[in-house]
């Protein structure tokens, strides 16, 4: 996540209790689901009849509508421009989605967060107004990748393309060295912001406790020095 969307996020408004989402692929369920599952009013909407049957079937929404969000007059009379946020989850059809996208904007909806499925569907998105484009199958492939290449870490949140804060096994180089015996911050370039032991994290723990193999380590710094790690 890099600044430009961390500034969208906060642009959100906490009190905001509905979300439309269109579109009802795999991507688009989820997002539906688990809203639905955390107590908000989700506005489900798919131009396939039977997504529709199967979304109310399943009940991952509050509402489902059938509606081709191409057409403004459609969006309009059921109500979307009303809502604060809505998802456009359309995503493998490029000239449906960028529409949407485009009468969302046009129709006053504040915040229209789109799925892209390539950089040139992404480009276009923020051309027609999109505020916030997500990229999912190309996050996943680099979270793979990661995983496969450097297995000890288990979680990783991108500052910037430089920077990130990472969750990671303590590595057999550690096992029994006390937080002030690594010095990370000396000899790695890195903050130790917590210690994870038995289902709980410890928040700044103290420079004389020592680490044990297995037990997991989150630090922050630069990608390069990360790397340096013996993980």
């Amino acid at each position: 996540m890099n600044l430009s969307s961390l500034k969208f996020f906060r642009s959100l408004r906490a009190e905001n209790k509905q979300f439309a989402v269109i579109g009802l692929g795999r991507f688009g369920k989820a997002v539906c689901s688990t809203l639905h599952g955390l107590g908000y009013e989700v506005l489900g909407v798919d131009t396939d009849e039977k997504k529709v049957t199967q979304a109310l079937s399943d009940r991952i929404a509050a509402h489902v509508v059938q509606l081709d969000s191409t057409d403004p007059s459609a969006l309009q009379g059921a109500g979307i421009f009303e809502f604060d946020t809505v998802i456009v989850a359309i995503g493998n059809y490029l000239a449906e989605s960028i529409t949407t996208t485009l009468n969302l904007k046009e129709g006053g909806v504040t915040h229209v967060i789109a799925k892209a499925s390539s950089e040139t569907h992404l480009k276009l998105l923020k051309k027609v107004g999109a505020d916030h484009v997500v990229f999912p199958e190309r996050e996943m492939g680099c979270s793979l990748a990661r995983i496969l290449t450097k297995p000890s870490i288990l979680e990783r949140f991108d500052l910037d393309p430089d920077h990130s804060i990472v969750e990671l096994l303590v590595p057999e180089k550690f096992d029994g060295k006390t937080i002030a015996d690594l010095d990370l911050r000396r000899r790695y370039g890195l903050n130790l912001l917590a210690v994870g032991r038995a289902d709980k994290f410890e928040i700044n723990p103290q420079p004389n406790e020592r680490l044990k193999n297995g037990e997991v380590m989150v630090v922050i710094g630069s990608n390069k020095d990360i790397n340096r790690l013996p993980i």
